[in-house]
C-alpha cells in the first residue's frame, strides 16, 4: 500500500539541470515560441516521447528476439528429432515437428532440409567456374552420373558466376582427377 507522502512525491514535478549546445538552446526556444508554450515544456515533451519511443522499441525488441529464439529451439529440436529417429528429452512432439514455415532451414543448397529433384545424369556443367570440395551432410545424389551419395561422403560443389542448377558430384565423377 502507498503511503500519502508516496503520492504527493509521484505528482511532484522535478527540476533537471542539464547543459545543452547554444545552437540546440535556440531551436528549443524556437519551438516553443512557435507552439508558444514554456521551453521547459517542449523539452519534457521531448524528453517522455523519447523516453516512450525507445521503450516501444525496447519492447518489440524484445517480442522479435523471443519469436527468433523459439523458431530456433524449435528447429534444432526437429533437427535432433529427424536426426535420432526420437523427440529430445523434455520437448513435445510438436517441439520436435518445429515450426514448418519459418523455422525450418532455407534450401540453399546440399544441407537443405528438403532435398531437390534429382537431375538428369549427364546434366551440363555450363557456367560452372570451380568445384569446392565438401562432406556431405546428408544423402543426395552425384549430378553427372545419378550414383547415390551417402551422408559423409565426400563431395563437390559446383560453383557458378551465372544462375543454373546445382551441380554436386560424387567422387567418382570428381573433376580433375590426380594422375
Amino acid at each position: 500500500m502507498t503511503q500519502p507522502d508516496d503520492k504527493e512525491n509521484e505528482r511532484k514535478e522535478r527540476v533537471i539541470h542539464t547543459r545543452v549546445p547554444a545552437v540546440l538552446e535556440r531551436e528549443l526556444k524556437r519551438l516553443a515560441q512557435s507552439l508558444r508554450v514554456p521551453v521547459s515544456n517542449v523539452v519534457r515533451t521531448i524528453l517522455e516521447d523519447a523516453v516512450n519511443a525507445v521503450d516501444a522499441v525496447g519492447r518489440h525488441a524484445e517480442g522479435e528476439l523471443r519469436t527468433v529464439a523459439d523458431r530456433l529451439h524449435k528447429s534444432r529440436l526437429g533437427l535432433i528429432a529427424r536426426a535420432t529417429g526420437s523427440v529430445p528429452e523434455g520437448a513435445t512432439e510438436d517441439d520436435a515437428a518445429g515450426d514448418a514455415t519459418a523455422a525450418a532451414p532455407v534450401e540453399t543448397g546440399v544441407g537443405a532440409a528438403t532435398p531437390p529433384p534429382p537431375a538428369a545424369p549427364g546434366t551440363d556443367d555450363d557456367g560452372i567456374v570451380g568445384f569446392q570440395p565438401l562432406l556431405l551432410a546428408r544423402a543426395g545424389r552425384c549430378t553427372r552420373c545419378g550414383c547415390e551419395l551417402a551422408a559423409g561422403t565426400e563431395a563437390f560443389l559446383g560453383m557458378r558466376d551465372t544462375p543454373g542448377p546445382r551441380v554436386v558430384l560424387g567422387p567418382e565423377c570428381r573433376p580433375f582427377r590426380d594422375g
